[in-house]
């Protein structure tokens, strides 16, 4: 394969690895908030659920919580929901094996759907750690003061609070994003074709091994990219210095 084709086909692979990444982040990062209100409830039950949940996602590999989520179901009703999703797909769809991005998300659309959901739900619970500490920063003065001033507990979060924890959980929410680009290629666990996959089924049958370290430049480049726009972001909020 030339360095062309090459390139080709590992960006087929980076496609969806950025899907994965823009998926997580559109359902993660606003779930995220709902957990760490429910963290912080003054409701015990609720508030030791959202700890729990919280703590067992942040405690146990991604890798594994990926295993469980597409194994588990099979395991305990005796019917691979994921799997099924595939056969589904295969049976009733033309499939080709050129390759291209469409057919490869068809063949392993029941493995990608077990990935997002594994994916959504661990960035969820981590970003839902950046907005307690993010919320709780602020000084319980702020929420008095605004009361006094007859605003609601809910007015005075939207237009005194909200922007403050905005700008003080662009830092830590930039290093999660930034992480995650790089956790998608936990994907490969179960077979997904993302681009580190791509890349060791080049070194298993082209018996080509430059491709697994050429992927890194695509990894690299994104990561530029990323930091960036989220510096910029950053910049932008300089206005508001708490």
């Amino acid at each position: 394969m030339s360095f062309l084709d090459v390139t080709v086909y590992l960006a087929n692979g980076f496609l969806v690895s950025l899907i994965i990444f823009a998926i997580t982040l559109i359902v993660g990062i606003p779930l995220g908030l709902p957990i760490a209100l429910c963290s912080m409830s003054k409701f015990s039950p609720l508030r030791y659920l959202a700890k729990t949940v919280v703590w067992i996602v942040r405690g146990v590999p991604l890798m594994l919580q990926i295993f469980i989520i597409y194994y588990v179901p099979g395991l305990l009703f005796d019917n691979p929901i994921f799997a099924n999703i595939d056969r589904y797909i295969i049976t009733h769809f033309t499939i080709s094996n050129s390759g291209g991005l469409s057919d490869m998300l068809l063949k392993n659309m029941g493995g990608l759907c077990a990935v997002l959901i594994a994916f959504s739900i661990n960035y969820a619970c981590y970003f839902s750690e950046i907005y307690r500490g993010g919320i709780e920063s602020i000084s319980k003065g702020q929420y008095e003061a605004g009361q006094v001033l007859g605003m609601t507990k809910s007015q005075v979060f939207r237009k005194v609070v909200l922007l403050q924890v905005i700008k003080r959980i662009v830092p830590p929410m930039s290093n999660e994003i930034i992480t995650l680009i790089k956790d998608t290629a936990l994907a490969n666990c179960i077979m997904i074709p993302e681009i580190i996959k791509q890349a060791k089924e080049l070194a298993a049958t082209k018996a080509l091994i430059w491709p697994l370290f050429y992927s890194g430049v695509f990894y690299l480049l994104f990561v530029g990219l990323l930091t960036i726009l989220l510096g910029r972001l950053e910049k932008k909020l300089d206005y508001f210095r708490s």
